[in-house]
């Protein structure tokens, strides 16, 4: 884990990592993007969480999964973190590159 640039600590998943916690359901995707950003695209299977309106205690209950926070970029996922962990939860996993990147490394997303 490494410094998160907005507090706490931050670890950063690849595309690759993310994608296969996806595919065998070990991986809670919570997308912090705002909801016209989720309508024109987004990862099969993330939950839409926007930051804007960021409340850590209503996060989607993981479960056995691990929570990992998505964005555009790959900053927004950052601060998603870093308020998690001001609110007292230990979630600090984030995908690095956002659905940039997803889509950089051929990945499939969705309308709507």
């Amino acid at each position: 884990m490494q410094p998160n640039p907005f507090g706490g600590v931050i670890e950063h998943l690849s595309v690759d990592e993310v994608k296969a916690g996806l595919d065998n359901g070990t991986i809670l995707l919570v997308d912090v993007r705002e909801p016209n950003e989720l309508a024109a695209e987004r990862i099969p299977g993330a939950v839409e969480f926007p930051l804007s309106t960021f409340d850590a205690a209503a996060l989607p209950d993981p479960g056995d999964k691990l929570l990992v926070f998505s964005c555009r970029s790959g900053q927004r996922s950052q601060k998603a973190a870093a308020a998690a962990q001001a609110a007292g939860y230990d979630l600090h996993r984030h995908m690095a590159g956002g659905i940039l990147a997803w889509k950089e490394a051929g990945l499939p997303t969705e309308q709507g």
